[in-house]
């Protein structure tokens, strides 16, 4: 993958034209042996500066093992469309601070189930060359049929009649999340990784600690505390 240089916008024909290029290399396959850790990954803002964060989970176990941050400016201004080329960049770096390479990235967006079929999901996978799933708390394309109210329930997620996920019950009675394969999984693995991750809550446990770990990096930056860009053991 050739990188965008942080706060630079390129010309958007060259940037859909990169996009169109990466989104060719997603591979949708089995995994190639079940994974043994995962790392949810999220970012947050905190004035001009992107919180980007990886957190690594032992699957046996289901709890985290290390955590890693980066903060710096934006890759990119936002674009609609082009979201992973804004927070990709930084949230892969985030992953390669961890001291061990996880078997599996949990991402809060999408995978395939994006316009271009190449959502945060399938970026950071192509990337990182590590199976890679988006979870997403809302829609951003297709139709589906609601799934019954029971955890576990799913239905799949249709876009242009190609199914590019599912719409999954992780929780009795609580809304459904969009689950939808980015890199080197199938979207029957996407669901059982995600419903294996879940323990009592809408979303997977590494996603979740993610995104609570973003949360306190960003509140200590706007009450001015000063962090390094390491690593930090969990």
């Amino acid at each position: 993958m050739h990188p965008i240089e942080p706060h630079v916008c390129p010309d958007l024909n060259e940037l859909r034209r990169h996009q169109e290029t990466l989104a060719q290399s997603v591979r949708l396959k089995p995994l190639r042996r079940q994974p043994e850790t995962a790392a949810g990954v999220d970012a947050a803002y905190a004035g001009e500066e992107i919180v980007a964060v990886a957190v690594l989970f032992d699957l046996a176990t289901l709890t985290p093992v290390e955590r890693s941050f980066v903060v710096s400016r934006p890759a990119l201004p936002y674009i609609p469309g082009f979201l992973s080329f804004r927070e990709g960049p930084h949230l892969a770096e985030a992953v390669r601070r961890l001291s061990k390479r996880p078997d599996l990235l949990i991402v809060d967006g999408q995978g395939i189930a994006h316009p271009k079929r190449f959502g945060l999901a399938c970026h950071l996978g192509v990337e990182l060359g590590i199976p890679a799933i988006g979870c997403a708390k809302s829609r951003l394309v297709g139709e589906y049929v609601e799934p019954a109210a029971e955890r576990g329930s799913r239905t799949l997620l249709l876009d242009r009649k190609e199914a590019v996920g599912a719409v999954l019950r992780t929780r009795s009675n609580v809304r459904p999340v969009f689950v939808s394969p980015g890199h080197l999984i199938t979207i029957d693995e996407a669901v059982a990784m995600v419903l294996r991750t879940t323990a009592g809550f809408r979303l997977p446990e590494p996603q979740r600690e993610a995104d609570r770990f973003a949360a306190e990096i960003k509140r200590g930056l706007l009450s001015g505390e000063a962090y390094e860009n390491t690593g930090c053991k969990a």
